[in-house]
């Protein structure tokens, strides 16, 4: 082989080598490109995920009913045999509370409960059957004994703050007025043209014996309340 051959062999070769030096680094280049748009795309799958996560996690707790809580009664004014059947009847364990009545002025914060027999109303007041539920729009009638619960109502005047809280919120109400009716007579309960909270229990509250007559509470909800005042 010529000089002159030899020569132009190493410049074929070195110009080839030259070539794959440049292949090799174009494919590192496509192969780097690759692996960053794939990451992109893994991590936007993950954030987008993720929010998808955070937005119904948040919709579900949005969605959940949320318990009510209240404390144990002030039995400060009660009669001793209703303290004993009430420590009695909170041993036995029963339904979760319908809601939680509350009228801070005078002390009362009740759970209420469906149903108006005696262990019911020794665990709480008792929601009257066929009147609204708590929470609900129209008349909610509720019913608790007077040497219990409704001790307290003895004290209860015009314009005293009422509150229904139920695992959908909380409601506030003041109360209209109170008056007394006989046993029998059940309008008290019928529908009533605002969102209102009827309190039955018997009367007088320190009696002896099968009280005479009934002490009724009335309390509509705040804003119809205003309404009422402005009339």
């Amino acid at each position: 082989m010529s000089a002159a051959k030899g020569v132009a062999t190493l410049a074929a070769l070195a110009t080839v080598r030259i070539r794959l030096i440049w292949v090799e680094r174009g494919a590192w280049i496509v192969g780097l490109a690759a692996v960053s748009v794939w990451g992109g795309a893994a991590y936007l799958r993950h954030a987008g995920s993720t929010r998808a996560l955070d937005t119904f996690a948040a919709a579900r707790d949005a969605a959940r009913p949320r318990s009510v809580s209240f404390a144990a009664p002030d039995t400060t004014l009660w009669d001793s045999k209703r303290i004993i059947a009430w420590q009695e009847a909170r041993r036995s364990r029963g339904p979760a509370p319908l809601a939680v009545l509350r009228i801070p002025r005078i002390g009362i914060e009740a759970p209420v409960l469906e149903g108006t027999d005696d262990h019911t109303l020794n665990r709480g007041v008792g929601h009257i059957e066929d009147t609204a539920v708590p929470g609900a729009s129209g008349n909610i009638g509720l019913a608790g004994h007077r040497d219990g619960f409704f001790r307290a109502l003895k004290d209860i005047a015009p314009g005293d703050a009422l509150d229904v809280e139920t695992t959908a919120g909380l409601t506030h109400y003041r109360v209209q007025r109170a008056w007394l009716v006989t046993p029998d007579d059940v309008s008290v309960l019928d529908p009533t043209p605002t969102p209102s909270v009827t309190l039955v229990t018997c009367y007088p509250f320190y009696f002896v014996g099968s009280a005479p007559q009934r002490f009724i509470v009335r309390a509509v909800r705040d804003d119809a309340a205003a309404r009422e005042a402005r009339r």
